[in-house]
């Protein structure tokens, strides 16, 4: 546990199995929504989503090219700052070029927000985006992923590749994170 942090435990909240069964449900809206595709560039936002974009290729019977971007509005803290910062562009051009963001969870919806822009003024022939968890009661702009593998309560979570302190992103299962001391 991170020295500067309070004890905690961690409570499953969405197991693995049902993470790969919805992963599975999505692979294929995502294949009929870009179903023609010469090429679908999977954007994962760095680094919480690299757990959730390796599962998700796999399951697309696309043909796919992978590149990440890093955002940060968090650092190693539990609350959004909502100053989007890009930290890593991508590598490679996405003009006329069908895309599909990945970010591992929706909170205040600043940081999608600001990504799905910066991207679309690279002028991408089609940009849908895909979260894992969603947490709506978190909203403060009007941003909804065009895919949502889950709908979470204004709960701290871990777990498949979503960090506290750069820990726990190991784990194969959503977990609440409960303070115990």
């Amino acid at each position: 546990m991170p020295a500067d942090h309070p004890p905690y435990v961690i409570d499953q909240m969405i197991s693995a199995k049902s993470i790969a069964a919805r992963i599975e449900s999505l692979a294929r809206e995502i294949g009929t929504e870009f179903a023609g595709t010469d090429k679908l560039v999977v954007v994962g936002l760095l680094r919480g989503s690299f757990v959730f974009i390796a599962d998700l290729v796999r399951e697309l019977d696309l043909p796919v090219e992978v590149d990440f971007l890093e955002a940060s509005s968090y650092g190693d803290g539990m609350e959004s700052s909502r100053e989007v910062r890009i930290l890593k562009d991508l590598r490679g051009q996405i003009e006329g070029r069908d895309v599909l963001v990945v970010e591992d969870i929706v909170d205040t919806g600043h940081t999608l927000a600001h990504v799905t822009k910066f991207l679309q003024s690279r002028k991408p022939a089609k940009l849908r985006t895909i979260a894992l968890l969603d947490k709506p009661a978190r909203r403060e702009v009007d941003f909804k992923a065009d895919w949502i593998g889950f709908e979470i309560p204004d709960e701290f979570v871990v777990g498949y590749g979503i960090d506290y302190g750069q820990r726990n992103r190991n784990l194969p299962f959503i977990g609440k994170v409960r303070f115990t001391g």
